[in-house]
Parts: structure tokens; C-alpha cells; sequence
């Protein structure tokens, strides 16, 4: 049975706000970065957990696509979606939406992280426990994940 994880919830702060007016994009991935420690704590990764067992999640890859402009006190929503796990790895989607998630949102981002030992600098498998509370968070993916950078053409010199 699938469940789904609490929506992350904060508002954009003064210092957020860049020369063009609007939200910095280092702040969509504080935000982001926000959104995932909760997802971590909603599945047992949360800090008791690290200071038991020495592991973390630990992002090795990420993809944020910035679709349109948030302004100062804006209300965000972030929504995470797991979309992957197998025994080291996890897969996870984040859609920021102003508001409540209805409509398109104004940033997305999807990453991937491993399951480390920090003592030991490797990966290792996640706990049976942890490993089933994130497959029972599995969702399709949105249509927008797997995405990547298109080529631009280079001009020769």
C-alpha cells in the first residue's frame, strides 16, 4: 500500500531576494534541501538514526528545472514524491508550488541519493526497515523526471 509524505511548508524571506527582484536560485535548493530532511525524518533517516548508526543520505546527483519567478512572502509548498529505491539508492522528486499544490509548479527538482557509512566513506544497504518504509512511499514519476540539459549547439572559433 502506497502512503504519501507531509507537504513541506516556508516562506520566502528578504534575504532570498536577488537584484532581479525575485527569489535567488541558491534559495530554491535551501528549500529543496529543507523539503528533503523532512522527507528524511518521515522515514526514519532523521537524526537519532545518524547518531545511532553513522549513516546518512547522501545527494549525489540533481536536476532543478526554475519555471517561473517567486516573490518575496510568497507561501510555498514543496511536494516529494519517492520514484525510486533499491538496496543503497533512493530516487525522490520535489515540486515547489506557491500555495497549495494545485496547478503547474514554479520549480521542480529530482535527485538521487545513496545510503552512507559515514565512518567508513561507502555506500551500504539501507536497513530492511528503512528500505520498506521508502518502498511503501513509491510513486510514478512525474512526466517531467529523467530529464536532462539539452545540447546548445557550440560555435566554432
Amino acid at each position: 500500500m502506497s502512503t504519501t509524505l507531509p507537504d513541506y511548508r516556508q516562506t520566502v524571506r528578504p534575504e532570498w531576494i536577488d537584484y532581479n527582484g525575485h527569489m535567488s536560485e541558491a534559495f530554491y535548493v535551501l528549500v529543496f534541501g529543507h523539503s528533503t530532511d523532512e522527507m528524511m525524518v518521515e522515514t526514519g533517516l532523521d537524526s537519532a538514526y545518524r547518531a545511532k548508526t553513522g549513516c546518512s543520505l547522501y545527494t549525489v546527483e540533481s536536476h532543478i528545472r526554475y519555471l517561473n519567478e517567486v516573490e518575496e512572502g510568497a507561501e510555498l509548498t514543496i511536494r516529494t514524491r519517492v520514484i525510486g529505491v533499491d538496496e543503497k539508492k533512493v530516487r525522490f522528486t520535489h515540486e515547489m508550488h506557491v500555495g497549495e499544490p494545485v496547478g503547474a509548479p514554479v520549480a521542480t527538482t529530482e535527485l538521487l541519493a545513496l545510503h552512507i557509512d559515514q565512518n567508513e566513506s561507502r555506500s551500504i544497504p539501507f536497513p530492511d526497515e528503512i528500505q520498506e518504509r521508502l518502498t511503501d512511499l513509491l510513486e510514478k514519476a512525474p512526466e517531467w523526471a529523467g530529464r536532462a540539459i539539452g545540447p546548445v549547439p557550440a560555435e566554432a572559433g
